[in-house]
């Protein structure tokens, strides 16, 4: 078991112009012990689907206080992420399979690959990315195994919303492909590294706060900081 908690930090690899991806869809089930609803039990679409501002025809959110609307539209979670899970958390890799952990797209990019504002078509629809996941507590329920959720956030292995800024028809085969590369933005996994810093940079949170694209929420949190951080002088 890989017991390493420390995030991946190498040199952020060129984004891929296009990689294949699967999509999943779920509607509301209870969780195992508590019996409270989640969406989080998806299953793989083989047929064209709707993808609409509020995500994929079918899909299913049971919290809508802090899951789904048009900046959590849709979830995509690498494979290689779940591959790190099942090793860190043995008990539970013969669940942790490509939309195990709620995920609508699964595709080999990671958050050390795309920036934020950067859009990517899917079929006819056109997808912005614009926040990372904020696991919750159903993850540990869902599998069983205490501290989950937690080890996700530490590794920064969250994967990340998108919002969807042209509704279209996606088919079985179509790829997930950018378009607009937002050279200039941070990364997801810088973003984070500086969302979860122990010292926070004010300046460099301003520039983030103003990246073209970011979730109205994740500023608003942002700014949040940054408020408190002045009121600290």
């Amino acid at each position: 078991m890989n017991d390493d908690p420390t995030p991946a930090t190498n040199a952020a690899p060129a984004t891929p112009k296009c990689v294949a991806t699967a999509v999943f869809v779920g509607d509301i089930r209870p969780l195992p012990d508590s019996g409270r609803a989640t969406g989080m039990y998806k299953t793989r679409l083989h047929d064209a689907v709707h993808l609409g501002p509020l995500g994929f025809a079918g899909d299913h959110q049971a919290d809508l206080r802090v899951h789904g609307g048009p900046d959590k539209a849709v979830h995509l979670y690498p494979p290689a992420h779940l591959a790190r899970l099942a090793d860190h958390f043995p008990q539970a890799a013969q669940l942790l399979r490509p939309g195990a952990i709620g995920e609508n797209l699964s595709a080999e990019l990671d958050e050390s690959s795309v920036r934020i504002g950067q859009i990517w078509s899917l079929g006819e629809s056109r997808l912005q990315i614009c926040q990372p996941r904020n696991p919750c507590w159903k993850i540990d329920e869902r599998f069983g195994c205490s501290g989950m959720a937690a080890w996700i956030v530490q590794t920064r292995i969250t994967g990340w919303y998108w919002r969807v800024v042209q509704p279209g028809l996606v088919r079985p085969g179509d790829m997930l492909c950018l378009e607009h590369a937002a050279p200039h933005a941070p990364t997801l996994l810088e973003a984070l590294e500086l969302w979860h810093a122990s010292r926070s940079d004010a300046h460099a949170l301003r520039r983030l706060a103003a990246t073209a694209g970011i979730a109205a929420h994740w500023r608003n949190k942002i700014e949040q900081r940054l408020d408190w951080l002045a009121g600290q002088r």
